[in-house]
C-alpha cells in the first residue's frame, strides 16, 4: 500500500499538468474535479485521490499556443481511503508531505493533436525533483465550461518517491499513472 500512496501523488501532479491554457483565466471547479494517481502494488492496482489542489488554467483551443495551466497539489492531502497508509505515504519514504508539501505543474507550451486533443508541456515537481513532461489532453465543450481529461504515465522512482525499503520496485511498481478531470467555467 505504501507504493499505491506515491503513485497517487504523482497522478495529481499529473492531472494538474494536463489542465491547459487560453486568454482569460477559466474558474476551476474543484467540487466536479479530480486527480488521481494509480500504482500497482504485488502487481495489484492501487488508487488514491488528491483531496486538495488549485489550479490556474486560460485555455481556447483556437489560440492553443497562447494558453497557460498551473497546479499546486497538497501531498499531504493524498488519500488511500486508509488513515494508517494515507500517514505512510506522507511520510519521508513517500511524499515527505513536511518538507515538501506540494507537488506542481507548469505549463510552458500547449500544442494542437487533433479531434480535441492537445499535448501540454511543462515541468512537474514533486518532492523537488523537476522533470519536462508533456501530457496528452483532451478538451471538451459542455456549455459555458471546458472539460479536461487526461493520463500521464511517469516513474516514481524519477522523483524519489519510495525511498529506503520502498526503492526496490518489484514489490511497489515503478510506474504510476496520473489521471485528472478538471472542470472550468469560462468568465
Amino acid at each position: 500500500m505504501k507504493v499505491s500512496f506515491y503513485r497517487y501523488m504523482l497522478a495529481a501532479f499529473a492531472a494538474a499538468s494536463l489542465t491547459a491554457a487560453g486568454s482569460a483565466f477559466a474558474q476551476v471547479d474543484l467540487a466536479k474535479s479530480t486527480i488521481t494517481a494509480t500504482s500497482k502494488q504485488m502487481n495489484v492496482p492501487v488508487e488514491g485521490k488528491f483531496n486538495k489542489f488549485s489550479a490556474q488554467v486560460k485555455f481556447d483551443p483556437a489560440k492553443a499556443a497562447e494558453g497557460s495551466a498551473q497546479f499546486a497539489v497538497d501531498v499531504g492531502s493524498y488519500d488511500l481511503g486508509d488513515e494508517s497508509y494515507n500517514d505512510q505515504v506522507r511520510g519521508k519514504d513517500w511524499f515527505d508531505a513536511k518538507t515538501f508539501p506540494q507537488a506542481t505543474f507548469v505549463s510552458s507550451a500547449i500544442a494542437p493533436a487533433g479531434n480535441n486533443q492537445f499535448k501540454v508541456t511543462g515541468k512537474l515537481t514533486i518532492k523537488g525533483k523537476s522533470q519536462t513532461v508533456v501530457v496528452p489532453v483532451t478538451m471538451t465543450q459542455q456549455g459555458a465550461m471546458q472539460v479536461f481529461d487526461g493520463d500521464l504515465p511517469i516513474k516514481r522512482t524519477q522523483f524519489d518517491i519510495g525511498t529506503g525499503e520502498w526503492k526496490d520496485t518489484s514489490v511497489v511498481a515503478d510506474d504510476v499513472t496520473i489521471k485528472f478531470h478538471i472542470v472550468a467555467a469560462l468568465k
